[in-house]
């Protein structure tokens, strides 16, 4: 994932490819409540310059099937493929204060307890078990994946822009 430019979007969710023959995408969500989805709708492109209503018509294996509008076949829906859904800021619910949206770790600065400089976010990743800070900086020699818990994160701090560290030994 790169980092967004629009910090007032969100990415909710991601169009997988069709589902069936009519029209309908299989659409992942990326929601807390996977179908809160649909109470953002319209949802927006990458940019903010394209709403797309959404209405999910069922639940499938890993997601739901569903219409976004301008979509009306299944070329129409194999062609957005990978298409990214945004929801604004606003439209989201706030988070406790241990919560964060993905968009808001991207592009912080990482830096250990003594105050050194790690790297910085370039993505979030989740692979079942946590989140994983993928870290990038220039003294390293290929991406860090640093757990993103309370024992290896202990300080997030978004007014400053910046993430306090105390990674597992080695990792580094």
């Amino acid at each position: 994932m790169t980092d967004d430019t629009n910090k007032d979007l969100i990415c909710v969710g991601a169009v997988a490819g069709s589902f069936g023959v009519r029209g309908e995408v299989r659409l992942k969500s990326f929601c807390a409540e996977p179908e809160d989805i649909a109470l953002y709708s319209p949802l927006t492109d990458e940019n903010g310059g394209r709403r797309i209503p959404i209405v999910i018509t069922r639940a499938v294996k890993n997601g739901f099937a569903a219409r976004l509008g301008g979509i009306e076949t299944k070329e129409e829906a194999d062609a957005a493929r990978g298409l990214r859904l945004f929801a604004r800021r606003d439209q989201l619910p706030a988070l406790p204060d241990d919560e964060f949206y993905h968009a808001d770790l991207i592009g912080l600065e990482v830096y250990d307890t003594g105050g050194g400089l790690l790297g910085r976010v370039r993505s979030v990743l989740n692979h079942g078990a946590s989140d994983l800070l993928e870290i990038h900086g220039p003294g390293l020699k290929s991406t860090v994946l640093l757990p993103f818990t309370v024992e290896a994160v202990p300080t997030v701090d978004l007014y400053r822009g910046r993430i306090i560290a105390d990674p597992p030994e080695g990792l580094f």
